[in-house]
């Protein structure tokens, strides 16, 4: 232990804190920067509340690491850190470890070590540990591990702050616990909350949420190293070939950032075939391979991680040498945060900015799915409160809520969080506490993602500073022109492409096909049918051209389906898929499925396709009831309920497998029950063939 804390206050303290940091980093001349002793003295000598807003790189893991080590000298209990990424979560870890802190996560992914780990608390062997703000809402781990950790823990800290905000960026409604926890602290406990990435209007709400005694530590946003650019790009043939001329030219390693997981893929699996070793990483990364991929970026044994935010907040890699965007954030101060990542410990990193046309409609989607819609939160609700307190199932709530599965548990979240509803033993059930849908605080929310949509758009289109654009947005008062961005230099990049290795990168982004994996069960919430399908009314796999929107013909599709003429071209790409397809059976002749919405479009698909491979076309299906469009049912229990039981065989079908075509596969219940009323009505083998399937089926 060492000694007791000095008389005079921040001066003992002070030499201590620096001796830390220099162990910390395992530099012999390292020194506090401007800002840090002031927090790591509100904590340790004032044991106050502060939030900390610095850039990216200037340290702020540091202040919790040190006022952690110093707090458990005076006798206090372990630091309990909540951190919102897995991936943060095992850079701090490795950090804290190396800085002489012993650190413990408790997450999702390692269940079988809780119990190891709470004895390890209990017995003084852990100074730090992480947990994710969704642990808060694990049941065993509320009532067996946080009571005990909440009277022994020494420091509060809650790391990437600007979450707790629905006005921030990156708002998780599990965030909002931390409020409910605050108050179930030991009195004059100190606290600790820190981001990058937080305005004038983001840090008002933490401090509403948290409290008026939170003392704010901000310091300017500036980065010295960073060297910014942005670059229109809009077809994505053109930024892939882009990318490939441009990333063997920058200096280390880096990281390619993507708004989905698909073009996470496809960018990854470009740059491979180019001769350049690149991995990919987002939410569907298997947890088991995620460290092995952040080790290898740590490690220089790749030359770009392609990735999604799944890998942001926090990832601390100091030589990391560029970082690129293949599309455009919806906020410059999401931006921020991700292309902070380069540079924090080299003298030159560079930050560009590509901007391709799909850039919109993805962030319109993320805008538009950021709430829970008012019918649908409401339906939940109502229906809840009409089971009179019986716990109700997610099976349950979506044969009743049209919605998907993975919006409805989202639902559940900010209702939960709302005290709306809560967790009961085999579902959910409805609370007591009085709920109104928060329509005017949505509608502003939702105005602001607007207001930085448009933000994010006049920062690719300035002349002035790029630097200084992005601290403006994020209220820094120390705003100067940075020097060294393509604006301040006058020097854009060059859009100039080799045109074969554009033709390269438009066959890549259009070649493979896309399988349709047929249905297997009817979905819970049916009267009937029920259970598994019969093997003799199930369809075979299929084939799609493409994923709607993907860059390829995803994208072309996309415009068909808008109005434009379905061309010839098409035709003969779905001819020459079939052809490599080799299907098994060979399908003897083409039916379609009849369209609610599109059968013009239909038809036409299928009657030119049964021309081009010289089979009869036979449009023998008809529709016994109108259903509501497909692409309006969103779960599967209510895509089958709208299908099942639609299609009849209107005439006699000819004998051999059939070639079922439609435009898109949007949940393939459609496919499902159309290939039923076919085998049912004694056809061949089904052998589904759509033009796109949705990439969110």
């Amino acid at each position: 232990m060492s000694q007791a804390a000095p008389t005079v206050p921040g001066m003992g303290l002070e030499d201590d804190a620096t001796t830390l940091l220099r162990r910390l980093t395992g530099v012999e001349t390292a020194e506090l920067r401007d800002g840090q002793m002031e927090a790591i003295t509100a904590l340790v000598e004032g044991h106050r509340k502060a939030l900390v807003v610095q850039r990216t790189g200037w340290g702020k893991s540091a202040v919790y690491f040190i006022a952690t080590q110093l707090l458990r000298r005076r006798g206090a209990g372990p630091t309990l850190l909540v951190s919102p990424l897995l991936a943060l979560m095992r850079n701090q870890v490795l950090m804290a470890n190396r800085g002489g802190v012993r650190a413990r996560t408790i997450n999702s992914e390692n269940r079988d070590e809780w119990n190891e780990i709470e004895a390890s608390v209990k017995a003084g062997e852990v100074d730090l540990l992480l947990v994710s703000p969704e642990r808060l809402n694990n049941t065993r781990f509320r009532a067996d591990m946080l009571p005990g950790l909440l009277r022994s823990v020494g420091l509060l800290v809650i790391d990437e702050a600007h979450c707790i905000s629905d006005w921030g960026h990156d708002f998780r409604p599990d965030y909002r616990r931390l409020a409910k926890v605050l108050p179930l602290l030991p009195a004059g406990l100190p606290v600790l909350c820190t981001t990058a990435t937080a305005n004038d209007r983001v840090v008002d709400d933490i401090v509403e949420q948290l409290g008026h005694d939170l003392q704010v530590v901000r310091g300017p946003l500036e980065r010295e190293s960073l060297r910014l650019a942005v670059l229109d790009l809009p077809q994505p043939a053109d930024r892939l070939a882009w990318l490939a001329t441009t990333i063997p030219t920058l200096p280390g390693s880096g990281i390619v950032y993507c708004l989905t997981i698909a073009d996470t893929e496809r960018v990854t699996e470009w740059l491979r075939k180019q001769g350049i070793e690149a991995r990919s990483y987002s939410g569907d990364s298997d947890s088991g391979d995620r460290p092995a991929l952040e080790d290898a970026l740590l490690r220089n044994e790749v030359k770009v991680m392609v990735a999604t935010s799944a890998l942001g907040m926090g990832f601390d890699k100091p030589d990391l040498g560029f970082v690129i965007h293949y599309q455009s954030p919806g906020s410059a101060i999401a931006y921020y945060q991700q292309v902070g990542r380069a540079g924090r410990a080299l003298a030159d990193s560079v930050g560009i900015l590509l901007r391709g046309h799909e850039d919109a409609d993805i962030q319109n989607y993320f805008i538009a799915t950021a709430f829970p819609p008012r019918e649908k939160a409401e339906a939940i609700v109502n229906l809840l409160e009409k089971r009179n307190n019986r716990p109700t199932s997610i099976n349950d709530i979506e044969a009743e809520v049209n919605a998907r599965r993975s919006r409805i548990e989202a639902m559940l979240k900010v209702l939960e969080v709302e005290g709306a509803v809560e967790r009961a033993s085999g579902g959910w059930q409805r609370t007591a506490q009085p709920w109104e849908y928060p329509q005017e605080r949505i509608d502003k929310v939702t105005a602001l993602r607007r207001e930085e949509q448009t933000a994010m758009g006049d920062y690719a289109r300035t002349d002035t500073c790029r630097m200084a654009f992005l601290r403006r947005l994020l209220d820094d008062p120390e705003v100067a022109d940075c020097g060294r961005c393509d604006s301040c230099r006058g020097e854009p990049l060059s859009a100039a492409l080799d045109r074969d290795l554009v033709i390269a990168a438009q066959q890549h982004l259009r070649a493979g096909a896309v399988v349709i994996e047929p249905r297997k069960r009817w979905p819970y919430g049916l009267e009937e049918p029920r259970g598994n399908l019969k093997k003799d009314r199930q369809v075979l796999p299929g084939r799609a051209l493409a994923i709607l929107g993907d860059g390829g013909w995803g994208s072309v599709v996309r415009e068909v389906l808008r109005g434009a003429p379905l061309g010839d071209d098409v035709i003969a790409a779905c001819v020459r898929l079939i052809e490599a397809w080799r299907p098994d059976p060979r399908p003897a002749w083409v039916t379609v499925v009849p369209s609610a919405s599109r059968s013009e479009l239909v038809c036409d698909l299928g009657t030119r396709l049964a021309a081009a491979l010289s089979l009869p076309f036979e449009p023998v299906l008809g529709r016994d009831r109108k259903g509501r469009p497909q692409r309006e049912m969103e779960n599967s229990a209510q895509q089958a309920g709208n299908t099942y039981g639609a299609f009849v065989v209107e005439r006699g079908l000819p004998t051999g497998p059939v070639l079922l075509v439609d435009d898109t596969a949007s949940s393939r219940w459609t496919l499902t029950s159309a290939g039923f009323a076919l085998l049912a009505a004694g056809s061949g083998p089904v052998l589904p063939f759509v033009l796109a399937k949705d990439p969110g089926d």
